[in-house]
């Protein structure tokens, strides 16, 4: 009974090495549970110094695995669980009883020491069951990590964009508003029509307009990303790097493609978590099936005492009779329950399928839309802007022909942004579909994002 009721103990990280070894390999970096002072003070200093920069993508998700309280919520899981585990390989405490009766001259006294057998029979099964347990919830957890740094990837990609779209928006504007001047001075001198000047002077509004929402969807982008690294005061100050990062060279290999399926089944937490509590609840029925006709089995001891008479032992067995209750029922709900988990591991599986071959999709046609963005519709529009300009100083062309050329490239440009953001975004939403679980309803384009239309400048 000793032995048994030593061999589960508390682990010293509370289950953290098993997290780390399955989200190490997924997103390349630790997670840490902040679970002292001293941790909380640990995490502040280096923190700290990954603000010290320009944030990139991987430092946002260093401090968002720090940082974020609600990942440090879910982290109490885990000791919720191992504690289950704990109780589960400990023994009920033993009862005992004393009872002291008087009639007249004479004193009774009962001693009854009772012990759970059943909970002794049953201790290796219930303790198995909390093990697979404490395996099911790690595996959630670190889903949750995942999930968590998926997250901030996707928000960090979306902030950089969206100040990039504003910093471009401003320079719409600035064009926007010469263009603007430039058309008042012409109508001024006559040369130029009250249509035509109408025309700019609402292109300058426009712009101005588009600016504000370019800016509060920076502020709004930048907020998103700021709770998910879980910031306040000084460190909200942070900054982003100019631009989104270029395209790689090449898109992942279609022959990798063809095996996204068979990995994403052997790869994805939540079709591990699905099976794997199928089969706990298929364990749990041999548990269900032993307590379900015999729930209470209790052995004391008892020696009893009176006045005058010689001492009493002897023993006591307590059984729950099975005169109304037989177990059928629980039986029948555990076996319902194992099936329902083995259809929704099953549909974790066909999901799964279906949304690593979208996410693959989303991001081929992202990654071949940025480039050829980057490739032929930008360099042709600066081109185009090229030769314009050059006729419109050599007098062959009018003012009217190198504006319209002027809003024709910041369309190009802007398109371009939205491209390389669509492209980061998809390749989030791939590596979830791969490693960690839905990532969600995904988009092929995302909704341009509001900049300006304006002048030609060099973007």
């Amino acid at each position: 009974m000793a032995l048994l009721a030593g061999c589960t103990t508390f682990s010293r990280d509370g289950g953290m090495t098993v997290v780390n070894d399955l989200t190490r390999p997924r997103i390349g970096q630790e997670a840490v549970w902040l679970r002292n002072d001293a941790d909380e003070k640990s995490a502040h200093t280096a923190t700290r110094a990954l603000l010290v920069k320009p944030l990139a993508a991987d430092e946002a998700v260093k401090i968002a695995l720090l940082n974020n309280r609600g990942l440090q919520a879910a982290y109490a899981e885990l000791g919720i669980a191992e504690a289950d585990l704990v109780q589960a390989g400990r023994l009920r405490n033993p009862g005992f009883s004393f009872s002291r009766l008087r009639r007249a001259d004479e004193i009774e006294i009962e001693r009854t020491f009772l012990f759970d057998v059943l909970g002794l029979i049953t201790m290796p099964l219930r303790t198995e069951l909390e093990r697979r347990r404490v395996g099911l919830t790690q595996g959630r957890v670190a889903g949750e990590v995942i999930q968590l740094a998926a997250d901030t990837r996707r928000a960090w990609v979306a902030a950089v964009a969206a100040q990039e779209s504003a910093t471009y928006a401003v320079q719409v504007r600035e064009a926007a508003e010469a263009s603007a001047e430039l058309a008042r001075r012409m109508a001024a001198a006559g040369n130029f029509s009250k249509l035509d000047h109408a025309r700019e002077q609402v292109f300058y509004a426009e712009a101005t307009a588009q600016l504000a929402r370019a800016r509060q969807s920076a502020i709004s982008e930048r907020e998103k990303l700021t709770r998910l690294m879980g910031l306040w005061g000084d460190d909200t100050r942070f900054t982003l790097p100019a631009r989104l990062p270029d395209l790689p060279k090449d898109a992942r290999a279609l022959r990798e493609a063809r095996d996204l399926e068979a990995q994403a089944i052997k790869t994805r937490l939540d079709v591990r978590g699905s099976v794997q509590e199928a089969e706990n609840l298929a364990s749990s029925m041999g548990l269900t099936r032993a307590t379900g006709f015999l729930n209470v089995f209790e052995v004391g001891y008892q020696r009893n005492s009176e006045s005058h008479e010689p001492r009493q032992t002897g023993y006591e067995i307590e059984l729950r009779l099975p005169i109304f209750d037989w177990g059928g029922a629980k039986v029948a709900r555990a076996e319902h329950a194992y099936m329902q988990a083995v259809h929704r591991a099953a549909d974790t599986a066909v999901r799964a399928r279906s949304e690593v071959r979208e996410a693959y999709g989303a991001y081929r046609t992202a990654y071949d839309l940025a480039r050829h963005y980057r490739d032929e519709i930008v360099p042709l529009r600066k081109n185009i802007s090229e030769e314009v300009l050059l006729r419109y100083n050599g007098m062959l062309m009018s003012v009217f022909e190198l504006l319209a050329d002027a809003r024709q490239q910041i369309a190009a440009v802007t398109a371009a942004i939205d491209a390389r953001r669509d492209f980061w975004l998809a390749e989030a939403n791939l590596n979830l579909a791969l490693t960690g679980k839905s990532p969600g309803a995904l988009m092929l384009t995302s909704s341009p994002s509001p900049a300006a239309s304006g002048s030609a400048g060099d973007h």
